[in-house]
């Protein structure tokens, strides 16, 4: 059996085949066996050990990015193991050699050229792929709100196997019936007889106890899942305990700043570092080529010296001679004005396509068509990028916080020349995620300054205006959106065309060159939130243009969904203005095969008092959209302050299936709320002759807590298995706002961001 494949359940049954981490996590991860009284750690399968002193131990394989994710993993073992969910220690996950795997994987891909072109894989295959490399290389990766969704079964299954292990351990010391036997609080006991053994007692044996017949308590039987419970990271966060990226110290730490050429595709020319060195605290200059940026990112310089404030003291000291892009500056109006026009061109990969539209729409009585557009977006995360990294005989450590330790694993051993084997990578908390630290940029830069360092560690730090004037965006992107009406105001066709950079393709140049090729299929993230409406419209043809700026792109929360919602649910509410439509009866009507969605927009239309009555001054917006498997309805209050759109109130509605923690939904929601409205009123990144105009959060501001509305999570019940919420919150934010302003003011908004409002931002 290969190192990474688990078999959970025994002879004689299904089982479940997990994969991705060994059998027992590897020892550079966990360290070597502690004991207490000679009682070794048990490994009682690839996720689940008892420690020596008794407690539940699992392998965690995410990270935990604010999104609350450590809290629910935790409460699936501990609903299976009937433990407290504070009591279960956290270890992270192993590794395995991904770029030893890369190879031999690409070439035995299912990916025939007539498969490439199907639109069945076409969409869906850089997914698939990811997917599928994930569970076959064992890459521990957070991202795509895929945790509890992808780990629902597996860990629950592993909790449920240790579970049957300690209860056969039990019955075989005591020899009696394992279904007499009660899991509680960490011991196994027989009610009718009082024998009691703590799980401490039995894990030897247990490790070595056949389980058969194994599977996860059902859903009446559950005490855990479904209930509110605090995050168990909140204690070290609210204590100062909590390890950031930028709370690693090491002895002998020093500290590098880093400094790109202004331009985005740019160089440091000539460079003078002596005003650099003759500041006090400053080491050393280390020349980054673009190699070392994971392929992709600028080169740059960097600065180590004895302090943070040493190395950014030097950095700004330092006299650059920039080269410019050798294809030319970049021009973000001007890519604005190309995507537009591409968009109205139409063509494209039709991500999907029935009936006859252009005879449909030539039929219509009534033809509605509008121009959208979102710009270029940085991510912003609260904890700049930053990593630490030491090199010392052919071996590398790393301390940093990143959504892909696999990855960054691999970009160091590129980089330092060595064997992924000989990196140990230990994931801090992140400071803020959002699709950032899927690259590894900051990781390569880090290595290839410590290699210059003498086996010091040093911490690498991108101040705030490198992040944002050298961050991988979301992609700018534009949709030409036409439709048909009937005389009832029924929509009997759409065709819809967009335009924007693809992020799957050159996000895995950049991290997976192996891939990238076999990766030069459609990218669905460029359509999704369009080509997949719930809506049921006759004849639709839905396509994207996939283009190729110059501008470094990369995955942003929702990713595509993210402008696209803007987009589709704008246009929508155009329609139902056309129509002389309530919004809400109007997207009701179009929902009449879709039982999921109506259910969501009914119960936000109730909660929200869709139809009262409001205050002067005020008025309501509506958006109804499904991303990562959930779908979210919301109604946005809106009023006017200083002239410019202000959310009093939002209300949303959620089904994301079964949901295991009610309090980290709502978490969630909130977070994504805030996040796009910071977006939909201020978000957008400017480039003048190459160079990123925004500096830092005074240019880009987040949300303010004076403008942060009352905000309402109401879930729908479902038994479905759970579904993506990191991100789906966030798509509904910019329409419902934009649609609650046009209710207000009957302008109407096509261009993001939302505000300041211009003349131009309501024209066709």
């Amino acid at each position: 059996m290969r190192r990474r494949t688990l078999l959970l359940a025994g002879a004689g049954t299904a089982g479940a085949l997990i994969v991705g981490f060994a059998a027992l996590p590897p020892r550079s991860r966990l360290g070597e066996p502690d004991s207490l009284e000679g009682v070794p750690d048990v490994a009682l399968n690839g996720w689940i050990r008892i420690s020596a002193d008794g407690a539940v131990q699992l392998v965690m394989p995410r990270s935990e990015m604010g999104q609350g994710v450590h809290t629910a993993l935790t409460m699936l073992v501990a609903e299976e193991l009937d433990v407290a969910v504070d009591t279960i220690q956290q270890l992270p996950a192993g590794f395995d050699s991904l770029y030893g795997n890369v190879e031999t994987f690409v070439a035995g891909l299912p990916l025939h050229p007539q498969e490439r072109e199907h639109p069945g894989l076409g969409v869906r295959a850089a997914e698939w792929l990811v997917r599928k490399l994930a569970r076959e290389l064992g890459i521990n990766a957070t991202g795509g709100s895929t945790s509890v969704a992808d780990l629902w079964d597996p860990l629950r299954m592993a909790a449920a196997t240790a579970r049957a292990k300690l209860l056969g351990a039990a019955s075989l010391e005591w020899r009696l019936p394992v279904a007499e036997m009660r899991c509680e609080d960490g011991v196994v006991h027989h009610p009718a007889s009082g024998q009691r053994a703590g799980f401490r007692d039995l894990a030897a044996r247990a490790a070595l106890t056949p389980a058969s017949g194994v599977q996860p308590k059902p859903r009446s039987a559950w005490r855990v899942i479904g209930q509110p419970v605090p995050r168990v990271d909140t204690p070290a966060k609210v204590d100062g305990s909590a390890g950031f990226g930028l709370d690693v110290r090491q002895p002998g730490q020093w500290f590098a700043v880093i400094r790109h050429a202004p331009a985005l595709g740019g160089s440091p020319g000539a460079v003078d570092v002596a005003p650099a060195l003759t500041l006090p605290g400053v080491e050393r200059v280390v020349r980054l080529p673009a190699y070392a940026s994971a392929g992709g990112a600028d080169a740059a310089m960097a600065v180590v010296g004895r302090t943070t404030w040493h190395a950014m003291q030097g950095a700004r000291a330092l006299r650059l001679e920039p080269r410019g892009r050798p294809a030319g500056n970049l021009d973000s109006a001007a890519i604005a004005r190309r995507l537009a026009d591409t968009a109205r061109d139409g063509g494209g990969h039709a991500f999907h396509a029935r009936g006859d539209v252009e005879p449909s729409l030539t039929r219509a009585h009534r033809q509605v068509e509008a121009l959208y557009e979102a710009p270029y977006l940085a991510h912003l995360t609260l904890e700049p990028p930053n990593c630490t990294a030491q090199v010392v005989d052919g071996s590398v450590t790393l301390w940093l916080p990143t959504q892909v330790p696999g990855l960054a694993r691999a970009a160091a051993a590129r980089v330092a020349g060595v064997a992924e084997d000989a990196v140990e990578v230990h994931v801090t908390y992140l400071g803020g995620g959002f699709g950032r630290r899927l690259e590894v940029d900051v990781v390569a830069q880090a290595v290839r300054i410590a290699l210059e360092c003498g086996g010091r560690p040093v911490q690498l730090v991108w101040p705030r205006e490198e992040d944002v004037g050298h961050d991988f965006y979301r992609p700018a992107a534009a949709a030409w959106l036409r439709a048909g009406l009937d005389t009832a105001g029924q929509v009997t066709a759409l065709d819809w065309h967009s335009a924007g950079d693809a992020i799957v393709p050159r996000w895995m140049a950049r991290a997976l060159p192996a891939l990238a090729g076999p990766l030069e299929l459609p990218d669905r993230t460029t359509a999704e939130g369009l080509y997949d409406l719930p809506y049921a419209v006759p004849h639709q043809r839905i396509a994207h243009t996939a283009t190729h700026s110059g501008v470094p792109v990369g995955y942003w929360r929702a990713v595509g969904h993210s402008h696209n919602a803007f987009f589709s649910e704008g246009f929508i509410d155009e329609l139902a203005h056309a129509a002389g439509a309530d919004p809400l009866d109007f997207r009701l009507r179009l929902l009449a095969d879709a039982p999921r969605h109506r259910a969501v927009l009914e119960r936000v239309a109730e909660r929200a008092g869709w139809g009262e009555l409001l205050p002067p001054g005020r008025a309501r917006g509506l958006a109804l959209h499904e991303s990562f498997g959930s779908i979210v309805a919301m109604v946005i209050e809106v009023s006017a302050r200083d002239g410019r759109p202000h959310a009093e109130r939002v209300v949303a509605a959620v089904d994301c299936g079964t949901v295991v923690n009610p309090d980290g939904v709502a978490q969630q929601l909130e977070s994504a709320v805030m996040f796009g409205l910071a977006a939909a009123l201020h978000g957008r990144i400017d480039i003048v002759d190459g160079v990123v105009r925004q500096k830092n959060l005074p240019d880009q501001p987040l949300l303010k807590l004076a403008d942060t509305p009352a905000i309402e999570t109401h879930l729908v019940a479902s038994e479905r298995p759970p579904t993506g919420m990191g991100e789906p919150g966030l798509p509904p934010v910019a329409p419902a706002l934009a649609n609650a302003w046009f209710a207000l003011t009957g302008q109407r908004l096509r261009r993001l961001p939302l505000a300041p409002l211009t003349a131009a931002a309501s024209a066709p």
